[in-house]
């Protein structure tokens, strides 16, 4: 029998007790029946634990959140859509302080930080944003709205909830909502994520899980290789069920925020198809890693993998490029479990291309990259690049 139970659960974050989370349209997103502005609020302060952007121009929320110190707890996140609050300077900031400063006349909220997400170089509309505090319901629970409203280019939400079950019929809850399809690297992944649960889990802990599940799920996606000032992974922790067991959260944690970044992958800014890139064979783990981090953001491999042609050069060649060790008489490339490279077949027949292209035409296969070297493996995921993705970011700002 299991030590534990997985159990999904509908309604994302309604799915924790303790916590409420609504949103609202103030203006910045045209489309009225959508919002722009949300929360996500716990009646008690909660610890928190954060993984931000490894890009050095980090935006203005960010630096807010960094002013707090290591071990404060909070009970209050605001999040805007459609303006990064990025590349704002010390305004930007100052910005920030106004909003909450309102909010905090309006409700009594401990230690609130926000978050953003948007086109980078513009001010935050203060007048607008503080509007909302007047409209949102503070003791909603509305998690379809909220993670509606973090969107930018998605084409959905995503949301995710679990309840776990102990073996002696006690249990915690934990939910998610995340936005992500563009600008995606696996540098910390570009994607804005709110974690929310009622497990009783140590603030260190949440700090080394939360980074093992990054580790694990947004940092080894990639849609177009680029990586945002507004990254943003939140963790918090209002411990209301008094239930934790680590073995059972790390389990639970992992696997959503894995599933997560597979939304992020499969919502990919015009993107149909969804592909593991598996390097093993390596002469360590970190090569491994660049080598397979090479093929996820490759922009050849991409438009490869949106005409589905079987082109085994592009994966070699990039290989080749990222400076790892490799040998082209030990190398073999495979798509799933059809062998397409090796030294004794360098070239495809007629049959095994056949098969080639019915793989490629799938929704979701495996890129096997054995370097045939080492014991060093790294996995990352990728997408497809389509004519859709210029599109759409050639008209971002209209």
């Amino acid at each position: 029998m299991s030590k534990y139970i997985i159990q999904p659960r509908e309604n994302g974050l309604e799915s924790v007790a303790g916590f409420f989370c609504d949103a609202v349209n103030v203006g910045m997103r045209p489309n009225t029946d959508q919002g722009d502005v949300a929360f996500i609020r716990s009646e008690v302060p909660c610890d928190i634990a954060a993984v931000f952007t490894t890009n050095r121009f980090q935006a203005a929320p960010i630096k807010h959140f960094q002013r707090y110190g290591d071990d404060f707890q909070t009970d209050f996140v605001l999040i805007n859509a459609k303006n990064a609050n990025a590349m704002t300077g010390q305004k930007g900031i100052e910005d920030i302080d106004t909003i909450l400063s309102t909010l905090q006349n309006k409700l009594p909220v401990t230690n609130p930080v926000m978050s953003s997400t948007g086109v980078i170089g513009y001010r935050l509309p203060v007048d607008k944003i503080v509007t909302a505090f007047d409209r949102l319901d503070f003791n909603a629970c509305n998690s379809d709205k909220a993670a509606r409203a973090i969107m930018t280019t998605d084409s959905f939400k995503k949301e995710l909830a679990y309840r776990v079950k102990l073996p002696d019929g006690s249990h915690f809850n934990i939910a998610a909502i995340c936005k992500g399809a563009g600008m995606i690297n696996p540098a910390m992944a570009t994607m804005l994520c709110f974690i929310v649960t009622d497990a009783d889990i140590p603030k260190a802990d949440m700090k080394s899980l939360l980074h093992e599940g990054t580790e694990h799920s947004f940092n080894r996606i990639s849609v177009d290789g680029d990586t945002s000032t507004n990254d943003t992974v939140m963790l918090l922790a209002n411990k209301q069920s008094g239930v934790y067991n680590k073995e059972a959260f790390s389990k639970v944690l992992n696997t959503m925020m894995f599933e997560l970044a597979m939304m992020i992958l499969r919502d990919g800014e015009g993107a149909n198809k969804v592909v593991a890139f598996e390097v093993k064979g390596a002469k360590s783990n970190e090569e491994a890693r660049i080598a397979a981090t090479a093929l996820s953001n490759s922009l050849l491999v991409k438009t490869a993998l949106f005409g589905e042609d079987p082109n085994w050069g592009r994966i070699a060649s990039t290989i080749g490029a990222s400076g790892v060790t490799c040998d082209d008489t030990t190398l073999t490339i495979h798509y799933d479990d059809l062998l397409i490279y090796s030294n004794e077949y360098r070239e495809l027949d007629t049959a095994r291309e056949e098969e080639a292209y019915k793989i490629m035409k799938q929704e979701r296969f495996t890129v096997t990259c054995d370097l045939g070297l080492g014991e060093g493996n790294y996995t990352t995921y990728g997408c497809d690049l389509s004519y859709e993705y210029v599109k759409i970011n050639a008209e971002y700002r209209t």
